[in-house]
């Protein structure tokens, strides 16, 4: 790689690690691949906005605070950042129709039941350690699909673990993705994935010890302590640019997800009792392109 190249990588690195840090309060499940914008090109696109998330995997409770996304391509090297994930596609794109390997790194900092949620039951619970899910991904994308010779779609499943002591498990997330653009100034993203966590996991954000039900009031659970399936997710992406094209300029974004709690997961008193299997977050904003 070439002195240009890597001051340029260098650059979406900074960009990207700021985008990482500013959204550290808001981002609660932050498994599998982000969507990521392919519309073809060099670009970063930078996003400020409000989002509304549940207080915890799990919360009957949303609430909205102030969201920042970056996401874009470099020299061919795609990126982008989904609240506290970030991850990056290794596998250099040479622009055009047909079929393109992804594989890369992906490093996501889990904040779940990390300090305040605004449920005084689930509050007097033992406050959990951050998470730092350090991974990788591997899928197939396929340009030129359907729509135009931009429009994508893709499969991947990634594995990413916590390397902080926190859960001290895995996460393992197959993800299916269309985008498209609509026109010069308009595109869609659609996405369906679903997490498989380890036993480590599901012990530690959905099992309640008697100490702990005792402070609480919740009833004693002990049954999430196992390998399984925990949630499926459906989640969708609009842009709409208001100056220039999608590729540069300012624009309009919205998304909204759908989160579905499942098994041994969705019994836990922080779900069942307290929470909500169904799980909605969406934002809105503007971004800019360049």
């Amino acid at each position: 790689m070439n002195v240009h190249n890597t001051r340029s990588l260098a650059i979406a690195a900074s960009l990207f690690a700021g985008a990482l840090w500013a959204t550290a309060a808001i981002a609660q499940d932050v498994s599998g691949v982000p969507d990521d914008v392919k519309i073809g090109g060099d670009r970063i696109s930078i996003g400020v906005g409000l989002s509304s998330t549940p207080t915890y995997i799990g919360s009957s409770r949303n609430r909205v605070l102030p969201t920042l996304a970056i996401q874009g391509q470099m020299d061919g090297y795609a990126f982008n950042s989904s609240g506290t994930a970030l991850y990056l596609d290794l596998i250099r794109s040479k622009g055009g129709t047909g079929w393109k390997p992804v594989f890369g790194p992906l490093l996501a900092v889990r904040l779940d039941r990390h300090g305040h949620v605004g449920d005084r039951r689930v509050d007097a619970l033992d406050d959990r350690a951050i998470a730092v899910e350090p991974g990788l991904s591997v899928g197939i994308q396929r340009t030129g699909v359907i729509t135009s010779p931009y429009d994508s779609f893709s499969a991947s499943i990634s594995w990413q673990r916590d390397v902080a002591g926190a859960h001290g498990s895995y996460v393992v997330s197959p993800e299916l993705d269309y985008d498209t653009p609509l026109s010069e100034r308009s595109f869609v993203s659609v996405s369906a994935s679903a997490d498989y966590v380890g036993r480590g996991f599901g012990g530690y954000y959905y099992d309640i010890g008697t100490s702990e039900a005792a402070a609480s009031g919740l009833r004693p659970y002990d049954g999430a302590a196992r390998a399984g399936w925990k949630d499926w997710n459906l989640s969708a992406t609009a842009v709409h640019s208001l100056t220039g094209m999608l590729t540069h300029g300012w624009g309009l974004f919205a998304t909204a997800g759908y989160q579905r709690i499942l098994g041994a997961y969705r019994r836990s008193p922080l779900v069942e009792d307290v929470g909500d299997a169904n799980q909605w977050s969406g934002a809105i904003g503007i971004e800019y392109s360049f």
